[in-house]
């Protein structure tokens, strides 16, 4: 399969740090849903532009979906708190559940290069992981109670998830244009 260019790998990182930063800082001023809104467009503006959007659809779906329980289970422990998003104290806020889906839109495109490198995708997930989410924090999307286990946990779900969603990406991978075959 032939990947992405590098124009749409930037293309890609560029939107994915400005809905990142919209879904974070919306919940920090108590404006969730537009965030939310800007995560949501640029999943559609990378459905749009993705070969076989069907298949990149459903990566985002699974990415949620896992995100959605992930992120409940981090609620429940209780060392995180969102001050807006969340219209059920006991569930992950729906914002940072977008933000799963954000994700799966960069897999496939600027983070394509993990595919062969289960190993750094698990190492890049332990760090970078609790990085992003400490950097929500600090933006004011959510607040550590008990930050060592918060980020412990982080690091943890996220070596593992990191090289399962690696995987899940080259399942449904919609980026990738099939390569013809001349016979």
């Amino acid at each position: 399969m032939n990947g992405p260019t590098r124009a749409v790998q930037l293309s890609n990182l560029a939107v994915f740090q400005l809905a990142w930063f919209a879904a974070v800082l919306g919940a920090a001023h108590q404006l969730p849903l537009a965030g939310t809104a800007c995560v949501a467009a640029a999943i559609g503006w990378h459905l749009l532009v993705s070969a076989r959007p069907a298949r990149e659809a459903r990566l985002v779906a699974v990415a949620c979906a896992v995100g959605f329980f992930i992120e409940t289970a981090v609620v429940l422990q209780g060392h995180v708190v969102y001050p807006s998003g969340q219209p059920v104290p006991y569930l992950a806020p729906y914002w940072l559940v977008a933000l799963w889906g954000l994700l799966a839109i960069a897999l496939n495109v600027t983070m394509r290069w993990l595919r062969a490198r289960p190993w750094l995708a698990c190492v890049l997930g332990a760090v970078l992981g609790p990085l992003s989410f400490a950097s929500g924090v600090r933006l004011g999307g959510a607040e550590f109670v008990h930050p060592e286990p918060a980020l412990l946990t982080l690091a943890v779900v996220w070596a593992v998830l990191m090289p399962v969603l690696v995987r899940l990406s080259i399942r449904f991978d919609g980026v990738g244009v099939p390569e013809t075959s001349h016979g």
